[in-house]
């Protein structure tokens, strides 16, 4: 279903009220204002049937704020905007000084009208065989509270211009994160007069499909990871040839998986465990997207090789756990299976590329089988154009991001005239929270210009040195 998307005012007054946003433990609660956002599912049927959107504003700290607040757009897709504020809120701080900050959990997302499935999680990682899958998708819809033809982010955006009317502000600066990154584009594309900065961090290009290079890019991580591991002499010496002690362990769980019994990470309840390659793949995968968890891979590849899967298969639970827990496994079907299956194959990455990675095919496989079924839903005429603008835009990424590598920020820039790209050494997925990036982000929005933008401190970045055994790195 293609349609241009007008951003139709909400049916009644929007009404903020004092709450406290939070993502969970460890996370402190937020002060912020909240309120319920009304929206209709169907854009083209205003009078119809409504979704209640979750908005929160927390208030900047100066007393004369500017006019234009920053927007935060969570990642996934599938996540709420809310819980990744409150997780990386620090990263915001100098931007909140003299900004508010405005949290629109997106249709399908946090509480938002939230689409989640009561089926395994495994779903998303490709961990299911493929009439499984099927079945699963099957049960996933008919369990769903609305139609997900209308959770698509050409719909979203008119969500958030009509937010925008809704609060008062003239325009928005906005932040993407991964999956976010597409959203602010398409915004900044939709409503150019309503946008004054945008901030891309882990940048998808609105050309690419998702999924096909997921598996290639998470091995060109794994390689420069084994590689600097190579080049560092504690731990070329504690772990000799890591990448070959890998592909023994790899060879070896796939002829025969391990069954162990594990403490929950969140219960500490025994748990039952069966990993296998599945399970390695994604726990490697997950690992990769932080330099603070990079730094545990050769640690936990060298136990698993030794026989002691407990420590990587407890890492998978837990950030694996964390992952399903945040994402809304409906609306992740309602972009995935419009806005990238469907255009699977521009990439040029063949079946036999994907069998070489560590990952292999399973994911792009499950994407095919999951919209096999899953309706399309709606999306712009010029959606996967790159976006055309002279608007003062940032991009932001890391030179070990196991999912969108500087590379792919190039790739969204072919026709932006007014932008800069700052590339964090060793650093993975999301550059907002590392080092001193919060202050460039906060100079850049402050000034509207990449001109003269001191970039000097994140010559600083630090990115945490590989562990030797249980104590961590050495001295």
């Amino acid at each position: 279903m293609t349609l241009l998307v007008s951003a139709a005012p909400a049916a009644e007054p929007l009404v903020l009220q004092d709450c406290r946003i939070n993502a969970g433990a460890p996370f402190p609660s937020i002060k912020a204002r909240c309120g319920v956002f009304l929206r209709p599912q169907n854009p083209e049927q205003p009078n119809g049937k409504m979704l209640e959107l979750s908005v929160a504003v927390v208030a900047a700290l100066s007393l004369d704020p500017a006019p234009d607040p920053l927007v935060p757009i969570a990642g996934g897709p599938g996540q709420g905007s809310s819980e990744f504020y409150a997780s990386t809120y620090e990263a915001f701080e100098d931007i909140r000084r003299n900004r508010d900050i405005v949290l629109l959990d997106q249709r399908g997302t946090g509480d938002s009208a939230r689409m989640d499935c009561d089926v395994d999680d495994d779903i998303v990682e490709g961990q299911m065989s493929a009439e499984q899958t099927r079945i699963a998708t099957e049960a996933c819809l008919e369990s769903l509270p609305h139609d997900p033809r209308f959770f698509t982010t050409t719909v979203a955006v008119g969500d958030l211009e009509a937010l925008r009317e809704a609060l008062g502000y003239e325009q928005f600066n906005l932040y993407g994160i991964s999956y976010g990154t597409r959203v602010a584009q398409h915004f900044a594309r939709r409503y150019p007069d309503s946008t004054r900065t945008v901030i891309l961090d882990g940048v998808v290009p609105p050309q690419l499909a998702l999924g096909p290079a997921i598996a290639t890019e998470a091995q060109r991580a794994l390689d420069a990871i084994f590689a600097r591991c190579a080049e560092s002499e504690s731990c070329a010496a504690r772990y000799p040839n890591i990448a070959a002690t890998f592909a023994e362990l790899e060879a070896r769980i796939s002829a025969e998986s391990v069954t162990l019994t594990l403490p929950h990470p969140v219960t500490g309840a025994p748990e039952e465990v069966t990993f296998n390659e599945d399970q390695l793949a994604g726990a490697i995968r997950l690992l990769s997207y932080h330099p603070s968890t990079v730094a545990l891979i050769p640690f936990l590849v060298d136990a698993a090789a030794h026989g002691q899967f407990a420590p990587l298969a407890s890492q998978y639970l837990m950030i694996a756990g964390s992952l399903a827990d945040s994402l809304s496994l409906g609306m992740h079907n309602a972009v995935m299976c419009t806005e990238d299956a469907p255009f699977f194959g521009g990439e040029g990455i063949s079946e036999e590329e994907l069998g070489a990675t560590y990952i292999g095919p399973m994911l792009v496989d499950a994407l095919r089988t999951i919209c096999s079924v899953w309706p399309a839903g709606i999306i712009d005429e010029d959606f996967k154009a790159p976006l055309r603008s002279d608007l003062p835009v940032l991009l932001l990424s890391g030179d070990a991001d196991p999912i969108t590598p500087p590379g792919f920020a190039e790739i969204a820039a072919v026709d932006l005239s007014n932008y800069m790209h700052l590339i964090g050494k060793r650093q993975g997925h999301g550059q907002a929270p590392r080092g001193c990036m919060h202050e460039v982000m906060a100079d850049f929005v402050e000034h509207a210009t990449v001109a003269d933008l001191d970039t000097s401190c994140l010559e600083r970045q630090f990115a945490m040195p590989f562990f030797l055994d249980y104590s961590g790195p050495s001295p």
